[in-house]
């Protein structure tokens, strides 16, 4: 029995650790999250002031069927049932020990005793039985409503009009709610319910029971229960606190590494990797002090939570010995009450998951039931409505007033008209945000004019069915939308049950066929997400033969070609063109040439039409808006073509913050969708490349491949982890000896609870006075807890705090001086690194320290358990051995349902969220195609597996679980059932019974619930490997090594002979190939270039960032490769086109050029000399100015001149210059070149610069084009070469307008 008494004390032991975990693993989240948060931090706000709103509980069931009615009744008589079992179970045990102690004397012991044990049989077969059928029932009940509320919900969505998405939802959080909300909802309704109802009924009987048995120690027991809940309550708040400290100085922490690796060049090139190391030490000594706290407050919770149980029993022994002697209570009844009190109260703490779960669900339901009741203005499953036998074509807008709901204060049409007849093609051009795209969804109706109407054949397109005008309407839009299915299964949206011939004779005719066949597959070939795995020009193409499959009347093409490449775009517009005979087609463009033959081109401007006619009769009109138009799209031919060329060098330049935005990326990928379509219009219309969008989504993916964490754990060497932990040895040893004391308190009150039970059946002066000693003695079994408790904790947080910090600092010290192409790759950004030094270290430390109070604390427990069983009876002992594994089976069984099944049903309906993702992230084609049905249907189905499985688990649990209630109490049973035997035998007497029983299950009490708390040692063992594998990983050119030679003095004199070189992570493109250059002393060269020439990577290559494939880098004669890195980092200096700033006084920063040794006089000097001491004494505090994250509290220019003193307080001999002025305004960049010019008297200078007035003055000017230097010389002769690259380089910067 004594199986529940020890449950007490764990169960709040359980929730209090978890608690105390929960708290570690959020500040690890938090950690990790910092870097993705600003995106959602809004809509976390919102959502808190939505989340105060519940739906009443009743309610969440509104959508259950007669079937789910049934199961629900069934399974909650079951868990009455299953509930009433363990009070039922304390009056069998109470007759129990009355037949022991009763019949001490006499022969019939077995008679009496098997009749009670028969009892435990029955009581095992009808609990069993109730808890199958509560599990059971609840659980498919759970499954069925929560699948059915899935479902529901996605219906919902899909028929709502488009202005609720651009609104009210995005993808993210439509998905979120169909994995999440009803994994909450279902737990809310499933399991959990039954759980909680059984946990209530066993509450009631336990304390029905009791004040039957014995109402007056009834009452006296419960005098304690206020200061257990005071003692847990005052402990919880406690951690939570510590926890939050801990958080804070971890988040600083965290910052240190975001600054230090967000801005890895700049700490490299100013050798201020250790600075780094010391703030970052420092930071951790706070976190390091608050994990102490928390550990010690744990355990003096714990211990004061068992020491008040304790003295709880000291106090019913006591009165119950005095309800036997004054009130004839007997013994058993007294034991009986104890334990019901005991699985009463005990009941109700276990009840608090299921509330909050309760709660959760609760308001998760409320804004999807909102939604799912919400009534869409215009609604593709309306049946009613006009259907004509076939529509002509005509299109006329009429007076149309409208605006986005999105954005209600931006009149996008105000009386806006036009009409389109039948079979003509009509263009639309113009500026972007002019209004192009918006007639096109106005005919669409995805939006409703304010006022005004569009009509089709003179019918007003609201009184058409709104399903079947879509299908005669036809869209081809500029980023075609295919759904994660195969390309057939894409053209197969077009029309409901269509043939293969159908579709091989659409892909014929939209060019699609000829690519088609050459794919593996075929027709099966699977797109991938979004179509990710086609080149845009065959997506284009199969969205093209969806379209035509459709056969519409109407044809709209929004931008269908702009995406795509010359090539691409031939072969599609012809494909286009074939489809536009005899249909009226709506086109809009941006490039004019796709509008040539169009019957009718309108001009529109900020929502009016300005002009309109064909082709040939705008451009007579000179000054007519087509021709401005058209002139302006040919001065951007010229840059555009530029900025082609441009493109390849920009990605190296991109690359390189890259990794910085990445974190940022994601967060923001999400959320743009919508609003990503201007960003397009832009670049294209002003000639910038339009390009460089492309890179962002490949990358993350590859990202997220890179951080695949289902990779196997490699092997790791505990002795290496030990080894890590071996200056704590002595505070380890303390804490063991304390564990120890731990692990033998519940088997010592298993002895006490049996010499208890045998002193009840004493005579009446013995009984007063033994009761009275045991009484005391449990009082000081909960001294000895108090202590013991808190010892453990303490010293064992100290060595695993030792530990964590000691990994975090050793892992920091290794990540600092690693290469700078390391950090290129993205597995290394700044956000990963981070997060891999805060969680990896903490799951490391639970695999040493913790783990180790583990092994000690269950060894120590069964030790005291078996040495106290044998001694009493080695018979009996031996029996309940052998049943204990079932006991401990049954636990193990019961622990899991604890945990709840429903997070497996998560990963079941992932395929089936992709489903949804996909439906609702292009909802406006689904809208289009009207292919809802369509997206339902496949939805369905995917969600079959899924629920069947549920079902199915359901039953399995169910089983489980009856079976493990039911061995249980068979394991009662049979063990005094032979304990009776022994007794009549004479090999033992009736406590011993009991010592035996008590000790062994006590002990196995506190192996099963403490190895409940046993921390995850796969995850340790991978973040063990992922440490290692830092700590091991050699940096391939290392600032702290300090071997190297170091030259007296420095001429700066550069040479580099005939370098090849290539980026790291881009091995296949080719940056250098044979570049030569000599640089003299004290010479200014400038490098000229297209972007991503390679002009920036000459001056990464000299502050030895990278080292060159091959080639030569030599400073005054000397290889640069056998100098002492930091000496030669120290010799130059650098100013960036980014500067990047710490979060620090503008002192520090100046210092940092010093590694922070810098006198004030020598940062007055230097600001002096770089023109900011001015503005720097302006400001309010002066020098002691924080200057924010990245230097965000300053303007540009004066960030660049905080750079420049900075660069300047090296005195370097060599200054780099990377496009130093190029992002500030002419203001600005006077001030800055001046400072510059003064900076660059007498000192070897490498400028990097694309503003020809930086670099007129130049000694030399090199040309770098096609990794090669192509010419060189003076700005005066090289301007005078007739079409030199140099020359053509001015021309076009003249033309442009700077």
């Amino acid at each position: 029995m004594a199986e529940e008494n020890g449950m007490d004390s764990n169960m709040n032991r359980h929730e209090t650790q978890a608690g105390a975990t929960t708290s570690k693993s959020l500040a690890l989240e938090t950690e990790a999250g910092t870097s993705s948060s600003s995106g959602t931090n809004d809509t976390k706000k919102t959502k808190e002031k939505e989340s105060t709103k519940t739906v009443p509980f009743y309610k969440l069931f509104t959508f259950a069927e007669p079937l789910d009615v049934v199961l629900m009744i069934m399974g909650t008589i079951g868990a009455i049932g299953n509930g009433i079992s363990m009070p039922l179970m304390t009056v069998i045990f109470g007759e129990l020990v009355n037949s022991f102690g009763q019949n001490q004397a006499n022969n019939d012991i077995v008679k009496v005793v098997s009749k009670v044990s028969l009892k435990f049989v029955y009581l095992a077969i009808g609990a069993g039985a109730a808890a199958f059928l509560q599990v059971s029932c609840w659980m498919v009940t759970g499954e069925r409503q929560a699948g059915r509320i899935r479902g529901l919900y996605l219906k919902t969505i899909l028929r709502q009009d488009i202005g609720f998405f651009d609104k009210e939802t995005n993808t993210g959080e439509v998905v979120g709610r169909m994995s999440g909300d009803t994994v909450l909802i279902q737990d809310a309704m499933g399991e959990k319910v039954g759980k909680f109802i059984q946990l209530l009924s066993t509450f009631l009987g336990g304390f029905v029971i009791a004040f039957v048995k014995g109402w007056l120690l009834t009452l006296v027991l419960l005098a304690p229960l206020p200061l257990l809940v005071i003692a847990g309550g005052a402990m919880a708040l406690v951690i939570s606190r510590m926890a939050s400290n801990g958080q804070n100085a971890y988040a600083k922490a965290a910052t240190i590494v975001e600054q230090t690796i967000g801005s890895i060049r700049t700490v490299a090139s100013f050798t201020g990797e250790k600075q780094a190391v010391v703030n970052y030490n420092k930071s951790l000594l706070d976190a390091y002090k608050s994990g102490i706290q928390e550990g010690l407050a744990t355990g003096l919770g714990f211990g004061s939570v068992m020491f008040i149980t304790f003295g709880t029993y000291a106090l019913a022994v006591w009165f119950g010995g005095k309800m036997i002697v004054d009130k004839g209570y007997s013994g058993g009844s007294v034991i009986n009450v104890i334990i019901s009190v005991l699985v009463g109260s005990m009941s109700l703490g276990q009840a608090s998951p299921c509330m909050s779960a309760f709660a959760a669900g609760q308001a998760a339901a409320y804004k999807m039931f909102e939604t799912i009741k919400r009534k869409p203005e215009i609604d593709a499953s309306e049946t009613s409505g006009k259907k004509l036998d076939d529509i002509r074509g005509d299109i006329e807008l009429r007076d149309v007033h409208f605006s986005y709901p999105a954005r209600p204060d931006e009149q996008i049409f105000s009386g806006f008209s036009l009409s389109i007849p039948s079979g003509t093609t009509a263009a639309l051009v113009g500026q972007s945000g002019s209004g192009k795209s918006t007639v096109i969804s106005l005919i669409e109706r995805f939006y409703d004019p304010h006022a005004g109407e569009v009509l089709i054949d003179g019918v007003n397109l609201k009184e058409f069915q709104l399903k079947w005008i879509r299908n005669k309407i036809g869209l081809v839009s500029q980023e075609p939308v295919l759904f994660t299915c195969s390309i057939k299964d894409n053209i197969a949206y077009g029309k409901d049950g269509a043939t293969i011939e159908e579709i091989k004779a659409a892909a014929e005719q939209a060019n699609a066929a000829k690519f088609i066949d050459k794919l593996p597959q075929g027709l099966d070939t699977m797109v991938g997400e979004h179509g990710t795995q086609l080149s845009g020009g065959q997506k284009q193409r199969v969205a093209i033969a969806r379209a035509i499959l459709k056969d519409p009347r109407i044809l709209l093409l929004d931008e269908a070609t702009s995406a795509l490449d010359a090539e691409s775009e031939r072969v599609v517009q012809e494909a286009l063109d074939r489809i536009m005979v005899n249909r009226t087609t709506v086109v809009v463009a941006h490039r004019l040439s796709t509008v040539r033959n169009a019957d009718m081109i309108a001009v529109i401007q900020r929502g009016k039409i300005v002009e309109k006619g064909s082709h040939s009769e705008l451009l007579k009109d000179p000054e007519g808006a087509f021709s401005q138009l058209i002139r302006l799209q040919e001065v951007n031919k010229y840059s555009e073509q530029a900025a082609d060329q441009d493109k390849s060098g920009s990605m190296s330049e991109w690359r390189r913050q890259s990794s910085q935005r990445m974190s940022l990326l994601r967060s923001i990928s999400r959320g743009s969708s919508g609003v990503g379509n201007s960003n397009r219009h832009l670049s294209a219309s002003f000639g910038l490349p339009a390009g460089l969008n492309f890179p962002e989504t490949a990358l993350t993916e590859a990202e997220a491949s890179d951080l695949d964490p289902s990779a196997k754990p490699p092997k790791v060497s505990l002795r290496r982890l030990a080894y890590l932990n071996k200056p704590e040895v002595p505070v380890l040893i303390v804490g063991s000896i304390a564990a120890i004391i731990n692990g033998c308190i519940l088997p010592v009150f298993g002895l006490l609870l049996s010499s208890v039970i045998k002193s009840f059946f004493e005579p009446a002066h013995e009984l007063r006075k033994h009761t009275q000693f045991w009484a005391l003695i449990f009082v000081v079994l909960g001294v000895a807890a108090l202590l013991a408790f808190p010892t453990r904790t303490y010293f064992f947080s100290v060595a695993g705090c030792k530990l964590i910090r000691r990994i975090r600092s050793m892992c920091f010290e290794k990540v600092v001086y690693m290469e700078v192409s390391w950090f290129d790759e993205p597995r290394n950004s700044s956000g990963a690194i981070g997060s891999r030094l805060s969680a990896d270290a903490a799951s490391v430390r639970a695999l040493v320290g913790d783990a180790l109070a583990q092994v000690v604390q269950d060894s120590a427990s069964a030790v005291a358990g078996l040495v106290i069983a044998f001694q009493a009876s080695w018979q009996l002992a031996l029996i309940i051995l052998a049943l204990l594994p079932l006991l401990g089976l049954s636990g193990f069984v019961q622990v899991k349902f604890m945990q709840g099944f429903s997070a497996d049903a998560k990963v079941m309906y992932e395929d089936a969220s992709q489903v949804a993702n996909d439906a609702v992230g292009s909802i406006r084609t689904v809208a289009s195609f009207c292919a809802e049905e369509k997206v339902m249907e496949l939805y369905r189905k995917k969600c079959e597996g899924p629920l069947k499985n549920g079902i199915r688990q359901g039953l399995i649990s169910g089983v489980g679980f009856g079976v493990s209630f039911a061995l249980l109490f068979l394991v009662y049973a049979t063990s005094f059932y032979a304990g009776a035997r022994l007794t009549e035998a004479g090999k033992t007497t009736f406590s011993d019974v009991f010592r035996v029983f008590f000790a062994l299950t006590m002990a196995a009490v506190g192996i099963s619930q403490s190895s409940s708390l046993a921390p995850d040692s796969t995850k340790a063992k991978s973040a063990a490997a992922s440490v290692f594998g830092m700590l091991d990983r050699k940096s391939k050119i290392d600032p702290s090594d300090e071997s190297g030679t170091t030259l007296e003095n420095v001429r700066g004199e550069i040479e580099l002979r005939h370098i090849s070189f290539k980026y790291p992570t881009r091995p296949d493109i080719q940056i250098f190939s044979d570049l030569s250059l000599t640089i003299h002393s004290g010479k200014t060269v400038a490098l000229v270039g297209e972007s991503g020439s390679g002009k920036s990577t000459v001056i990464a290559l000299l502050q030895r960032f990278y080292d060159p494939d091959s080639g030569h880098i030599t400073l005054d004669g000397t290889e640069i490769q056998s100098l002492q890195l930091k000496w030669l980092r120290q010799q130059m200096g650098l100013v960036s086109q980014e500067p990047v700033l710490f979060n620090d006084t503008i002192r520090a920063n100046i210092a940092y050029g010093k590694e922070g040794h810098a006198t004030e006089a020598e940062i007055l000097a230097a600001s002096e000399l770089a023109n900011a001491h001015k503005f720097i004494s302006g400001l309010q505090q002066g020098y002691d100015t924080i200057v924010g994250e990245r230097g965000v509290q300053l303007s540009g220019g004066q960030k660049q001149r905080v750079a420049i003193a900075r660069a300047i307080a090296k005195s370097p001999k060599i200054l780099l210059l990377d496009e130093a002025t190029s992002a500030l305004d002419a203001e600005s960049e006077r001030v800055v070149q001046d400072a510059l010019d003064r900076v660059m008297v007498n000192r070897t200078t490498v400028v990097v610069a694309h503003r020809l007035s930086t670099i007129k003055n130049a000694d030399v000017i090199a040309v770098v084009k096609n990794g090669t230097i192509v010419e060189k010389g003076k700005h005066d002769n090289l301007i005078k070469i007739k079409d030199g690259v140099y020359a053509s380089l001015v021309a076009l910067h003249m033309s442009a307008p700077s």
